[in-house]
């Protein structure tokens, strides 16, 4: 199978499952295909697939992440000692773990296509990645607290664990609450990859997107909290500052002296 093969037999089969959606027209350009594609994963539950299903969709995931170009932990170059800034897409960047920043039901973004890391993440790690959070979020019987952290496989991205946490929701001006409550995000996420061996950890921007935590004040807390726990316990985890816009990028730059 070639990647429209794959993509085609993907669409049939999401939209198999879903009858509301039979009889919808699956568009002849790729780029309306793989969006609809994208949005069929978006908004499918956690439920079981087929192995025809699950190779397939492995084999395609793997594919696309390829050709966007995978950027290797060891081809970074450190701004301080274990210590690294890294402007780009977090699903290709092959580390030991990436973070994702996470909604209080653990489940990814239903919303389809919609921009958020979440939904990123989530879209090209493959369906496994929901059922794998649904399963930790049935034994644990309630939703996810602000400032903790869940730990997965990474499936289909580069990175072998995705660590999973709920930062802070802002809603006017930022309370003490609100920069502790990130804090702890960081230091959750710290401690959980290094009971689990994580020799490479990549944060994402917490709480700056759809959760409106100023991004200059939230810069400051990471690195703050990055740099305490390391000179705290003598962690040897090397840490990516990861970004994806420019000013996030300025902004780190700045705090880390990566002139």
């Amino acid at each position: 199978m070639n990647q429209t093969e794959r993509r085609i037999y993907l669409i049939h089969e999401l939209l198999t499952e879903q009858p509301e959606y039979a009889k919808l027209q699956i568009p002849e350009e790729e780029d309306g295909q793989k969006r609809l594609l994208r949005s069929l994963f978006n908004i499918r539950m956690p439920l079981p697939a087929s192995n025809e299903f699950l190779e397939i969709q492995d084999a395609y995931l793997q594919e696309e992440t390829r050709k966007k170009g995978i950027t290797r932990f060891s081809e970074l170059a450190p701004v301080q000692e274990g210590i690294y800034l890294w402007q780009g897409d977090i699903t290709t960047l092959a580390c030991d773990a990436v973070v994702n920043a996470a909604n209080s039901q653990m489940l990814g973004c239903f919303c389809p296509c919609h921009g958020c890391i979440d939904n990123a993440i989530h879209t090209f790690s493959g369906i496994q990645l929901r059922s794998a959070c649904a399963k930790l979020m049935e034994k644990q019987g309630h939703e996810e607290p602000v400032g903790k952290a869940k730990i997965t496989q990474g499936f289909n991205l580069p990175c072998r664990y995705v660590l999973h946490t709920v930062g802070p929701m802002i809603h006017g001006r930022l309370t003490h609450q609100d920069l502790e409550m990130l804090a702890s995000c960081y230091r959750s996420c710290l401690e959980l990859a290094e009971e689990n061996k994580v020799k490479s950890i990549a944060f994402c921007c917490i709480s700056t997107g759809e959760f409106h935590f100023p991004n200059d004040k939230a810069a400051e807390i990471a690195v703050r909290t990055v740099m305490d726990y390391r000179k705290q316990i003598h962690s040897s985890m090397e840490v990516i500052f990861n970004v994806f816009k420019n000013e996030d990028y300025e902004i780190y730059r700045k705090l880390l002296g990566a002139d």
